[in-house]
């Protein structure tokens, strides 16, 4: 983490101090904003994130005392590693600011060194906090991913439908899932061997997830070689034309395999649930079976086609 990317909030009333502040945070090469009391703080918070705020005690409006508080009742990107400046050196007046929420303390005049000593110290917390962040996330989604084929796993996939059912049928609008199999996978495994099967299944999950809305569709792997995908915001229509966009875009690959090329197809099962006139839902395990009929009709259809139908 380097001074260029860390952005500093000063926080005070004095325009002698703010600019004096500035200047040396800006000698020692920091990205440097100003607000003159608290409310003028948390609306520069609020747009843009600051992980490091220097800010003064004694404010018009709002005090530093009253702004640590707030600052530790919102949720921020990251962590906000906060000094308070004060005239005031009692024990007990740092005491308060420390139990506020403040991280650390200068008492003014404010002396240059000591200031960059006190940032380093500020970078060190700010840097061990992000890594300890994007650990805990890295865990979570190790959690919820499959980790041979890195879709989602059951687990995702029973928490999040059903709250994509019941925000689909809140606002009124379809949602679809399709649940695809590698045609003839058994044969995969006894021709070439099972190390061969999993590259199949890491490849043809790679595709799926290459092909699928960013941000708004997601595939997890339901069992063996099936996938499960979800399509918020689409209609029968529009995923049965999902599916059929994946099986073509599959049936034209050739997976390589030490000195072997698979090529594989696949059968596409869709089911799309839509809001009814009475207001009836359709559950997560209906919606599944409705998809689950479809494959096996597309299998029963010779395979490497796709089957839809309104799931209720």
């Amino acid at each position: 983490m380097t001074k260029k990317n860390i952005s500093i909030l000063i926080v005070e009333d004095s325009k002698t101090q703010a600019l004096y502040l500035k200047i040396s945070l800006e000698r020692q090469g920091y990205q440097v904003a100003v607000a003159r009391n608290g409310r003028e703080g948390l609306a520069l918070l609020q747009k843009h994130f600051f992980p490091v705020v220097i800010t003064d005690w004694i404010m018009p409006e709002m005090d530093g005392f009253e702004f640590c508080r707030t600052v530790r009742r919102w949720d921020f990107p990251g962590y906000v590693y906060i000094i308070l400046l004060t005239t005031k050196d009692s024990k007990n007046d740092i005491i308060a600011g420390l139990k506020a929420g403040a991280d650390d303390y200068l008492i003014k005049p404010v002396d240059e060194a000591e200031l960059a000593a006190r940032l380093n110290t500020a970078k060190r917390i700010i840097k061990l906090e992000y890594t300890l962040r994007k650990r805990s996330e890295e865990v979570a989604l190790l959690s919820v991913t499959d980790p041979l084929t890195k879709a989602y796993n059951r687990r995702y996939l029973n928490k999040n439908l059903p709250l994509a059912l019941r925000h689909a049928f809140r606002y009124e609008h379809p949602l679809s899932i399709i649940i695809c199999d590698i045609d003839y996978f058994k044969k995969v495994n006894d021709r070439y061997g099972h190390q061969a099967g999993d590259r199949v299944l890491e490849e043809f999950s790679r595709y799926l997830m290459q092909a699928v809305r960013k941000g708004t569709d997601w595939v997890t792997r339901y069992g063996g070689e099936e996938f499960l995908v979800v399509l918020p915001e689409t209609n029968l229509k529009g995923g049965y034309r999902a599916a059929e966009r994946y099986r073509h875009l599959i049936s034209k690959k050739t997976i390589l395999y030490q000195k072997e090329k698979i090529n594989i197809t696949a059968s596409f099962g869709v089911a799309c649930a839509y809001p009814s006139e009475d207001g009836e839902e359709v559950k997560m395990e209906s919606l599944i079976e409705a998809a689950d009929r479809c494959l096996y009709q597309a299998k029963e259809d010779g395979r490497n086609c796709s089957v839809g139908v309104f799931a209720g």
